[in-house]
Formats: structure tokens, sequence, C-alpha cells
């Protein structure tokens, strides 16, 4: 028995012709006894047959495989794909055809699946965006309005109301510096100046650069016990302090009172340093950890403990690190605390 699988159109025209001339024979030998007369007639069938199988399935069955592969492929066949239609489809067996159509529709699928995702997070972005925008900018308007209905002649007024409006144009201010940042970031238009140092002495400077912020809520900041000793890392030291400050700052703003932020750092296997922030915070949903990498991306908590930031700093720690060739990751519980770690090159010779 012939494998069904693995039959091309050709194959199956000449068994089928084979089979109906055999059987033409045989029931005119059986009623004419005569063997050349039934040799001829086997011959006459199996030829006529054979070429008129091979024309059906060619010019009807191949043609509309050809318009099925021609829509697949949704262009004007170059003459390579026209001698492909010509010569190389017919011999292709209909279960081959069908796994290419398969593969393209599951191939199609997951394309607009991703479509759908990319919208959804279109949506999404200018969503939050707008929202960012709008929050500042409304505060602004409504100082501005005050002032200008008669509060700029009050003294007692006037100052603190200018003093609010400058602070959200700062804040406008900063999100427009991450978008642009952000922006070059995925463009690739942001080159790295990697240096060897010692990732133990630039967590101390980042530390003491946000000492005061982390005193106002009594969080004590330090490196983790066992991992003193100096560790040198190959990178761009100042786009590293920028991960790091984002890093602790978020550290500082959702963690609790009298908490503590610490890192810790690992050598890995003898060619990356595995760097970790950690905090005893409010901790982040398992629903929620796939996301925090997204642009404008914080959860309601998130956003009601700070209503000032922009949601871009962990998107630019993402692309800085992956920037570096490396990667970035996150683990979390809720009421426990969150530990975001990233890994970084050894020191280069």
């Amino acid at each position: 028995m012939l494998p069904a699988k693995n039959i091309s159109p050709r194959t199956y025209s000449f068994f089928s012709a084979l089979v109906l001339a055999a059987a033409t024979a045989l029931l005119l030998l059986i009623y004419q006894k005569n063997w050349k007369e039934s040799a001829g007639i086997f011959l006459v069938v199996f030829f006529i047959s054979f070429f008129l199988f091979s024309f059906v399935i060619e010019r009807f069955v191949y043609r509309k495989i050809k318009l099925i592969y021609k829509f697949i492929y949704q262009t004007k066949a170059t003459k390579k794909e026209e001698t492909y239609y010509k010569y190389l489809l017919p011999q292709r067996s209909i279960e081959e055809v069908q796994q290419d159509v398969e593969a393209w529709a599951e191939e199609h699928k997951q394309e607009i699946e991703s479509l759908r995702q990319n919208e959804q997070f279109r949506k999404e972005f200018l969503q939050n965006l707008s929202h960012e925008f709008k929050t500042p900018v409304f505060a602004i308007q409504g100082y501005v309005d005050t002032l200008l209905n008669g509060a700029l002649e009050n003294p007692e007024v006037n100052r603190k109301f200018l003093e609010k409006a400058a602070k959200n144009i700062e804040r406008l201010t900063n999100l427009i510096n991450d978008l642009d940042e952000i922006s070059g970031l995925e463009r690739g238009e942001i080159s790295l100046d990697k240096e060897n140092f010692i990732i133990q002495d630039l967590i101390k400077e980042v530390f003491e650069s946000l000492s005061l912020k982390a005193e106002s809520r009594h969080i004590k900041c330090g490196i983790k016990k066992g991992c003193e000793s100096p560790l040198a890392v190959f990178a761009d030291k100042e786009k590293i302090r920028q991960v790091l400050r984002n890093l602790v700052e978020n550290s500082v703003k959702y963690g609790k009172e009298n908490g503590t932020i610490t890192a810790s750092m690992y050598q890995t296997d003898g060619e990356h340093i595995l760097i970790e922030i950690s905090d005893d915070g409010i901790g982040i949903s398992e629903k929620y950890l796939q996301r925090i990498f997204e642009r404008f991306y914080r959860t309601d908590e998130g956003r009601r403990i700070d209503v000032t930031g922009s949601g871009l700093g962990l998107a630019i720690c993402k692309h800085i690190i992956e920037a570096h060739g490396q990667s970035i990751h996150v683990r979390s519980t809720e009421g426990v605390g969150t530990t975001i770690g990233f890994t970084l090159e050894s020191r280069k010779d």
C-alpha cells in the first residue's frame, strides 16, 4: 500500500490509471480469453487514463492550489515563483500543500494576535500619556487662571501659586526629557561609553545622593552582608548610575516606613555580575509583574502613592540594560517587598 502522506499527484495518476487499466484488461481477458487484445487494451486504457487523470488534477485541482499560493504570498509572481508553480508545485502532495497552508494560517494567526496586542498597547499608551500630561497641565492652568482673576495682587497667594505652577512645569519638563530619552534608546541612537568600575562604589554614591529622601521616610540603605568584596563591571557608568538611581528611588517611594533597601552583587558565571536592589515595601501583585517595564504602566496602588512620577523610570532602566546586551528581571510579593535585578559584564582587561 502506498504511503498516502507522501504520494504526489503524478504518482496518484499513475497508480489510478494502472488499477483502471488492469481491471479493464482482466475483465476483457475473462470474457474473450484473448491475451494480446487484453494487453493492447491495458496499454491504451493505461495511457489514456494516466494523461486524463494528470490533466484533470493539474488543470483543475492545482490551478486552484496555485491561486491559494498566490493569495498566501499576496504578490505578483516572479519568474522564479512561476517556475515553482509550474514545475515544482505539481510534484508536491496534497498533504504537503495542506501543511504549507496550515503553516501560513498559523503564522498569520500569530501576526494578528500580535497586532491586537500592539493595538491594545497603543491605546493604553495614549491613554496613559494623556493622563500624565493632563494632570500637570490642568494644575498649571488652574493656578494661572486664579492668579489672573485677582490672586496676583495678593502677595500671600501669588508666590505660593507660582511655586506650585513651577513644580508642575518641572514635572512636564522631566516627562518630556524621559520621553525623549526612551525614544532615543529605542531607536538605538544613544551610544554607550563603557569602562571598568567597581559596582559597590557606584551603589554607595547612589545611596548617598538619595539619603535625604530615604531619611525622610526613616529607610536605611546598605549593601548586603557578604557582598562587600569589590566587583568590577564593564559598562557605561553614568547610564548604570541612572538605572540604580531609578531603582533606589522606587524603593524609597514604595518601601515601608522604617524599612530597608538592600543592594546585593554576585559573580555568576565568571563573565557576568548580577546586581539586585531589594526593598521590604508594598510589593507588586503577580498579575502586574509582566507589565511593570512598560512605558507609563503603573498599578493603581503605585499611582496613589506616587502622583508626580512619569511611569517611565523602569522602562528606561530596561532599555539601558538591554542596550548593554544584558537582561533585567523582577521578583515581588505583595506585602513582603520587591527585588529588581540585572546583569552586567565583568571587568574587561
